[in-house]
């Protein structure tokens, strides 16, 4: 059921749910990698995930992506949603992208079996622009973004189900970002047990493409 894994974690403050290598890491990626816990009530993770189930289970889990950044993933891209999916994704319009924006359609939906795993990788600006926003159902997860010049520099965020994240700029272009598998799944000394975990990502539009255009899809979170 939707809203299954959800960790006792509800009384933490914002700051809890981000923790990174040391304040100047922290301070540099406020507003660039952001996590809105508790986005979705139960009843709009369990909307979404019952109209994504269809699709989805009509593909197989796949282990070998095409620039091979995901392991045991099944991905769909989608532009027809019911009129309560619709207004979720407008919430997520209004909350992380700019008025000036333009967003990629269709949205794209990840799929990670509970042993899946996103490796750590740098977004292409051929594929999407300067912002993308991620809503997380089913399980919880660590996302983490390491410097790609100074490995010591990182920050991970703490994903519930039902949260939103956001990542911009400095975040998407300057680090890496990945889903930590199973066995490595903790937030600080926190142990953050996976289960299946999908993922419904918004994209702004990549500078020069048109609305109509589209690209092979990156290997989002």
């Amino acid at each position: 059921m939707a809203g299954s894994g959800r960790l006792a974690l509800g009384t933490l403050p914002l700051s809890g749910w981000v923790r990174g290598s040391g304040p100047a890491v922290l301070s540099r990626l406020r507003d660039a990698a952001v996590v809105r816990p508790g986005f979705l009530s139960a009843a709009e993770e369990e909307t979404l995930s019952r109209e994504l189930e269809p699709e989805l289970r009509r593909r197989r889990y796949e282990y070998d992506h095409w620039d091979a950044a995901i392991h045991g993933f099944r991905e769909t891209e989608k532009s027809r949603w019911s009129e309560a999916s619709r207004a979720i994704l407008q919430r997520v319009q209004a909350a992380a992208f700019s008025p000036g924006q333009t967003l990629l359609s269709p949205v794209h939906v990840l799929d990670l079996e509970p042993r899946g795993y996103i490796k750590p990788h740098v977004d292409s600006i051929k594929f999407c622009g300067a912002t993308i926003a991620g809503l997380s159902l089913l399980s919880p997860s660590v996302m983490r973004l390491v410097h790609t010049q100074e490995p010591g520099e990182w920050l991970e965020l703490l994903l519930e189900p039902g949260s939103l994240y956001i990542l911009r700029g400095s975040a998407r272009y300057d680090f890496s970002h990945e889903i930590l598998r199973d066995e490595e799944s903790f937030f600080g000394e926190r142990r953050v047990p996976r289960g299946r975990r999908i993922s419904v990502i918004c994209r702004s539009l990549p500078e020069g493409m048109g609305p109509g255009e589209r690209g092979q899809p990156p290997p989002a979170c």
